[in-house]
């Protein structure tokens, strides 16, 4: 529980104070993009297969914050700070640096308590390897598409 809140104080005292690229609007996209499609994937990997939880199995109020306030800040600094206008070989450098933190991030956070408050089922780190690009990957597509709406929204 210890690791949850300094990360939500700590992320998102990062993400508001070095952002740069993304307007209030950007950011609840991405903020609301991102709380639902972790529910909808959490519903069925937490509370349908018990593959991992927070806290404790099922629905619990102590689980809010890890479903509302410590992702949203943690998507927009990927978004602040990827390489744009770089090389193909550097977004990939990227995406694979940000991959170990969240490999590293979720270890931590399956410290035991008071530490900890992330734990397993039958789920293992190795999905996570997998998955995590994807997820990355979708991020950044939703994003340019929010982009291409306010470029048509200004252009009417």
């Amino acid at each position: 529980m210890i690791i949850l809140f300094i990360s939500v104080i700590v992320f998102n005292l990062i993400a508001f104070y070095t952002n740069k690229r993304m307007s209030a609007n950007q950011i609840l996209h991405i903020w609301v993009f991102t709380i639902a499609f972790q529910l909808i994937f959490d519903t069925f990997i937490d509370l349908k297969y018990e593959g991992y939880w927070y806290f404790t199995k099922g629905i619990d109020w102590i689980g809010f914050p890890a479903y509302t306030i410590l992702i949203p800040p943690v998507n927009m600094i990927y978004i602040n700070w990827f390489p744009y206008r770089s090389s193909l070989v550097k977004k990939i450098i990227y995406i694979i640096i940000w991959e170990i933190m969240l490999l590293i991030y979720e270890t931590i956070s399956r410290l035991p308590e008071p530490w900890g408050y992330f734990h397993y089922g039958w789920w293992l780190l190795w999905y996570s390897l997998i998955i995590n690009p994807f997820l990355l990957c979708s991020l950044l597509l939703y994003y340019k598409w929010i982009l291409k709406l306010e470029r048509r929204a200004c252009e009417r």
